[in-house]
């Protein structure tokens, strides 16, 4: 038990998964007796499987530690480890391999400890030759299952994670790290900040960096929904309980069981319903609608809101109580008027996001195009930002992104010009003209009453 032990603290759980294991699978069997060992891999090496051989523990941890198994075929009795002790550490370092404990001498004692410590089955050497064949079958089936859910989290964790947050300025990094650090624990967090500044990718972010990744993580925009609307879809009701309901129907505080709900826009939820939400937060417990007893869940809440919660209090539009609750551990995220050093990064992203949408080859954008972007106001945020860019990438001609890109009303009245310099307040407006013209140089001399000739010299002058 004391090299168990040991091994479970220097064998690290982050080794890299290989994705592209063999098509049948590989299997691990650890036996001290050889001949056997060697009878049993050939038996079932014949059905498809890559099979390895050890003949201890620390040999058998040795090749988990560097290859990428799904199954383990293990003896009970080994130099310097018991097989049931040996499944719990397995299974405690890479829960989706299954565990098939072999045995000569069968106890019930024995078995029931396998089961406990996680073994797929436990069977007796000799007796139960015949069952071997079918019982990796099966046991590699649940094993490929589980290692399909473990990629599966992997890439949602990869998806979701704070290292896929863009930017590094000072206020979207202090963000970050107050998430980080609460994204451990099971605390309720309270998201705050203007529309469009990425709450939602922070909520998604602490969940699955937390101790609930595996489990679900349920989103919500309370703004979207009645008072009775909402009632149901938080909580649910049981059938019968009002016209329509014609079956019970789960709330999405169960559906969230054991993971997180978001809760976005919690400012505009009724002042009679953030009671219940209040009870549930402080119990862990709520009442279906048209049901009598308690439901018990265990979720954890994140809010999101882009008001101000206690000056809505003094109004009577939302709960004190229910604000001190939520806001146990407050993030505020910046807008990207605070963080306009991250507009650059964050264009790039989105260009070229969108370029390979569209299947367009856009590398970038030009020195206008970039000034201007860092001199609007943004009042949508980082979700206007993306908007820009893909009306951006759609309208481009060639390989950058220019001014004549953006839309006509695109606010540049921030661009600091010299208040004496006429050929910049001239060269603005032609960049106007031209974007409100989509392109067309006729429509914009046009527009400007100067003659095409004119507008081709400017535009050569001005190097728009």
């Amino acid at each position: 038990m004391e090299f168990i032990n040991i091994c479970i603290h220097s064998l690290s759980q982050n080794k890299k998964i290989n994705l592209d294991f063999m098509s049948k699978g590989n299997i691990l069997i650890i036996d001290d007796e050889e001949r056997l060992r060697n009878l049993l891999a050939r038996i079932v090496g014949l059905e498809g499987y890559h099979m390895i051989e050890a003949s201890t523990a620390k040999a058998g941890l040795k090749f988990l530690e560097k290859e990428d198994f799904q199954l383990v075929i293990s003896d009970v009795k080994l130099p310097d480890a018991n097989g049931v002790d040996l499944t719990a550490t397995i299974k405690s370092l890479y829960p989706h391999i299954e565990v098939i404990v072999l045995t000569a001498f069968g106890t019930i004692q024995d078995g029931v400890k396998a089961i406990k410590n996680g073994a797929f089955d436990y069977i007796t050497k000799g007796d139960d030759n015949e069952k071997i064949i079918p019982l990796v079958s099966k046991a590699m089936d649940k094993a490929q299952l589980q290692y399909k859910v473990l990629v599966l989290e992997r890439k949602l964790s990869n998806q979701f994670s704070f290292k896929n947050i863009i930017g590094k300025s000072k206020p979207i990094l202090q963000a970050i790290e107050l998430a980080q650090k609460v994204a451990k624990t099971d605390t309720t967090v309270l998201l705050t900040g203007e529309t469009g500044t990425g709450k939602e990718i922070f909520a998604q972010a602490i969940h699955y960096e937390g101790n609930r990744k595996g489990k679900h993580f349920v989103a919500l925009n309370c703004s979207a929904f009645g008072r009775e609307l909402l009632e149901s879809e938080l909580f649910g009701y049981k059938a019968g309980s009002f016209t329509g309901a014609s079956r019970d129907k789960k709330g999405l505080f169960e559906e969230a069981n054991e993971g997180t709900i978001f809760l976005d826009e919690i400012g505009e939820m009724n002042i009679d319903l953030q009671a219940k939400l209040l009870r549930v937060i402080e119990t862990g417990s709520f009442i279906r609608i048209g049901e009598t007893k308690e439901t018990k869940v265990d979720v954890r809440i994140i809010a999101a809101t882009n008001r101000d919660l206690q000056k809505e209090s003094v109004t009577g539009n939302f709960r004190l109580d229910l604000f001190y609750r939520l806001s146990v551990f407050q993030i505020k995220l910046p807008s990207l008027q605070e963080r306009k050093e991250d507009i650059k990064e964050l264009a790039e992203y989105f260009t070229k996001y969108f370029s390979e949408k569209v299947n367009k080859q856009i590398t970038g954008f030009n020195p206008d195009f970039l000034d201007a972007l860092k001199h609007h106001p943004w009042r949508g945020n980082i979700r206007e930002l993306k908007n820009i860019i893909e009306r951006a990438v759609i309208l481009a001609e060639g390989e950058q992104l220019s001014f004549e890109a953006l839309p006509y009303d695109f606010d540049v009245s921030s661009i600091p010009v010299s208040a004496f310099a006429l050929e910049d307040v001239e060269k603005a407006h032609i960049r106007k003209v031209l974007a409100y013209a989509k392109g067309n140089k006729t429509e914009a001399a046009r527009l400007l009453n100067i003659g095409l000739t004119t507008l081709y010299r400017k535009i050569e002058e001005y190097k728009i």
